[in-house]
């Protein structure tokens, strides 16, 4: 089965590293035009958007800032005059033990929650209300994909408290978002330990083997083994799944 996304716009967020980057590749592979947004990467972000070609382009964007996931929305509408498939993808995993001193567990945990779930309920609501707009097309006309983690359905430990949360709350959002309608799909993806540069920190601090504890595969999992399934789903061949979230986790934590 070939996916042909010729003609079709997409953003990704998070998009210069990790999984962003493999499913931005992805895409670009089926033909998608590719908004490919970054934060700090601007290098990184337009030599991919290169890579990509189909006319893909860079976007920055600081999504910790209230409106930011908004505006990058609006930045990418106006140089692309739609947008059919939305990836959100970009987030932080910040340690936070709940003995350290009541202003940084306060920050790190506001942090979390911007980058992880305000932005992506911004970039939410952009798609309902560009898919509301193109009604007239008819059919699902935006398609969206959250990237959630294992978390938000087995927990974590202590200190990522808030990224646990954080996730919980974007299965939720993608959920509702998906009960909306409004020629909106929406669809969730939650990977388990990914060999990315967020979760690099706790593979050097406690070793890979410890990243790999309890999955039924005998390797890490790479963003590659992710992107095929998000790009599955914003392909338009999986709508009738709308509202479901996907397990990529190596079995990991099955449910």
């Amino acid at each position: 089965m070939r996916i042909d996304l010729s003609g079709r716009t997409a953003l990704v967020t998070g998009a210069s590293r990790g999984i962003g980057r493999a499913v931005a590749l992805r895409l670009g592979e089926a033909g998608a035009r590719v908004a490919v947004h970054y934060a700090r990467s601007r290098g990184g972000a337009e030599a991919l958007a290169e890579r990509l070609g189909n006319g893909s382009r860079a976007f920055g964007a600081d999504l910790e800032a209230p409106g930011a996931a908004t505006a990058l929305w609006d930045e990418v509408l106006a140089a692309f005059g739609h947008v059919d498939v939305a990836v959100a993808n970009a987030g932080v995993f910040e340690a936070a033990p709940p003995d350290a001193p009541t202003g940084d567990w306060l920050a790190a945990w506001d942090r979390t929650m911007a980058v992880n779930l305000r932005a992506v309920a911004e970039l939410g609501r952009a798609a309902l209300l560009h898919a509301r707009a193109r009604q007239g097309e008819g059919g699902v006309a935006v398609r969206l994909v959250t990237v959630s983690s294992r978390a938000a359905f087995r927990g974590d430990d202590p200190e990522f408290l808030a990224y646990a949360a954080s996730k919980g709350g974007v299965v939720a959002l993608t959920k509702s978002l998906a009960r909306a309608g409004g020629g909106l799909a929406a669809f969730g993806v939650a990977p388990g330990f990914t060999r990315t540069d967020m979760a690099a920190d706790f593979i050097a601090q406690h070793g890979e083997q410890a990243a790999t504890s309890g999955a039924a595969l005998d390797r890490l999992t790479e963003p590659d083994d992710v992107a095929p399934t998000v790009v599955f789903l914003a392909s338009g061949l999986a709508d009738h799944a709308t509202g479901t979230t996907v397990d990529v986790n190596a079995a990991s934590y099955v449910r």
